[in-house]
C-alpha cells in the first residue's frame, strides 16, 4: 500500500521551507508580485481551483464561507485535477498547497486541503 502525503497550506507569500515539501499552486491566477523563482513550485494545478464563477461569487466574504465550502467541495468530487493532486500525494511524503488569499482560516487551499485528507 502507498503511503499518503501529508498536506500542509501556505500563502505563497510567504518564504519556501524545506519543510514545505512538494509546493503546489492551487490558484487559477498567477499571484501579484512572485518570481517563478521565489515561487519555488513544483507545480502550479490551477484547474484544481474553485471555478471564476464560483470564486467571483465567494469574494473571500467570511460570511459566505460555510455555503462557498460546500460548493467548492461538489466542484472537487468531479474535478480531475483532483487525481493530479492525489498522484503526488503517492510521489511526495509532504504536499505543500499553496494560495494567495490574505485570510489563513476563508480559503479554498483550506477546502482542498480538508477535501483531500478526508477522501484518504
Amino acid at each position: 500500500m502507498l503511503a499518503m502525503a501529508t498536506y500542509h497550506i501556505k500563502r505563497i507569500y510567504d518564504d519556501p521551507a524545506a519543510t514545505d515539501g512538494y509546493r503546489v499552486l492551487v490558484d487559477r491566477l498567477w499571484p501579484r508580485g512572485v518570481s517563478k523563482q521565489r515561487a519555488a513550485l513544483g507545480a502550479w494545478l490551477k484547474d484544481v481551483a474553485p471555478s471564476p464563477e464560483l470564486r467571483t461569487w465567494f469574494g473571500h466574504a467570511s460570511e459566505r464561507f460555510a455555503e462557498f465550502t460546500a460548493r467548492y467541495t461538489a466542484e472537487l468530487q468531479v474535478n480531475p485535477a483532483v487525481d493530479q493532486l492525489r498522484t503526488l500525494a503517492h510521489e511526495h511524503s509532504t504536499v505543500t498547497l499553496l494560495y494567495a488569499a490574505h485570510d489563513p482560516l476563508v480559503n479554498h487551499a483550506r477546502v482542498l486541503q480538508a477535501y483531500l485528507q478526508a477522501a484518504v
